[in-house]
């Protein structure tokens, strides 16, 4: 059976912030503490991207309003020996979903791992 990398997007809320660095910081380290408290050491976290309105170039995916932001999260994974994609997509989202509960996830990718790359 394949293994698949699956790519995660997730929604963080941050409060009481400054600026959308120390909102980013603050989510990136939120999200791991969560992931590792529950042994999930081994998904990767980081920054999203978003492309900007007017020219189209990559920004980090936070916006900040009245000390509040919302931080685009980027989770992704390796679920070895699955059945189909969509049987990856199903353990990752429960892995994931179980750790952060509240915290919306949605798929973005998945990728069969060709047998050359293990």
């Amino acid at each position: 059976m394949p293994n698949y990398v699956v790519a995660m997007e997730a929604a963080w809320l941050v409060r009481d912030v400054d600026n959308s660095d120390d909102a980013i910081g603050v989510a990136v380290s939120e999200a791991g503490k969560r992931l590792n408290q529950q042994d999930l050491d081994y998904v990767e976290v980081e920054v999203g991207v978003t492309g900007c309105p007017a020219c189209g170039e990559p920004l980090d995916a936070a916006f900040l309003a009245a000390d509040t932001a919302l931080v685009g999260l980027v989770l992704e994974l390796t679920i070895f020996n699955a059945d189909s994609e969509e049987h990856a997509t199903r353990i990752a989202k429960s892995e994931v979903g179980g750790a952060l509960r509240d915290v919306p996830l949605k798929v973005i990718e998945v990728i069969e791992e060709d047998a050359d790359d293990e």
